[in-house]
């Protein structure tokens, strides 16, 4: 296929496809403001916080202050921030009668927000949280709550609250799933990521169906048969690629 209209050629695809499975990464959540963390002014570039106390399950386990005092930005964040045009065309897409499933490696639910129905966090977010002690669910009103009035939030039985995201040194969620949804649809879209996180980074080798690659840097891909690979802002690329499939 073409790529010298890559906007009709991704229309095109979507329009021929019936199953879509996506892997998304944090390129699709930085223009809702959320900061990727490997950007240029990501949190591992700009040190502001110290991934390695911050997102370290030994050192939580040891030291849960640092990653509170991010999760405290981070959720505050999370309360102003809305979905962006790549996350709702995805959603759209489902709307419009498309078998649509993502795999997430961000964990701020913009999806779900957006209207997706099936995503499968694969590093989880910081919608439900727990006790370690007890083991007692919470949802994230009740964490927003806590982590303003409580350096670190704790289990009315005095356990440690910690939110159901995946640390270092914890494996990944839905792995098995994300597998799966590759290799059962007939499009394959990765978009926002470079592809460079494992295991999230092998989940587009699985797909059988042609792939779509959108990110605003270059993505080097294990397999797979890429049909389209743009490097493109996914907001202003997607709002076109919308406006094409009217013509289907």
């Amino acid at each position: 296929m073409s790529a010298h209209d890559p906007i009709a050629a991704c229309a095109r695809l979507i329009a021929e496809s019936r199953s879509i499975g996506v892997l998304t990464g944090a390129g699709i959540s930085t223009n809702a403001g959320i900061p990727d963390f490997r950007g240029p002014r990501g949190l591992y570039v700009t040190k502001r916080y110290d991934p390695d106390k911050v997102f370290d399950i030994d050192h939580f386990y040891r030291d849960q202050k640092p990653f509170y005092e991010f999760a405290r930005d981070f959720v505050g964040l999370e309360t102003s921030i809305q979905p962006t045009p790549a996350h709702r065309f995805l959603a759209g897409l489902e709307q419009d009668g498309k078998s649509v499933g993502i795999v997430t490696q961000n964990i701020d639910a913009l999806h779900q927000r957006a209207g997706s129905g099936q995503v499968y966090e694969m590093h989880g977010s910081f919608q439900n949280s727990y006790c370690l002690d007890c083991g007692e669910r919470f949802a994230f009103d009740h964490l927003q709550k806590k982590i303003a009035e409580e350096l670190v939030p704790h289990c009315p039985c005095g356990g440690v609250i910690k939110p159901d995201i995946v640390f270092f040194g914890e494996g990944v969620k839905y792995l098995t799933e994300a597998m799966e949804l590759a290799q059962k649809a007939d499009l394959f879209f990765v978009i926002g990521t470079s592809c460079v996180v494992y295991p999230a980074a092998m989940i587009p080798s699985y797909a059988r169906g042609r792939i779509v690659i959108i990110n605003k840097h270059p993505v080097t891909l294990a397999a797979g048969d890429v049909a389209l690979s743009v490097e493109e802002d996914a907001d202003v690329f997607l709002t076109e690629v919308k406006k094409s499939l009217e013509e289907f």
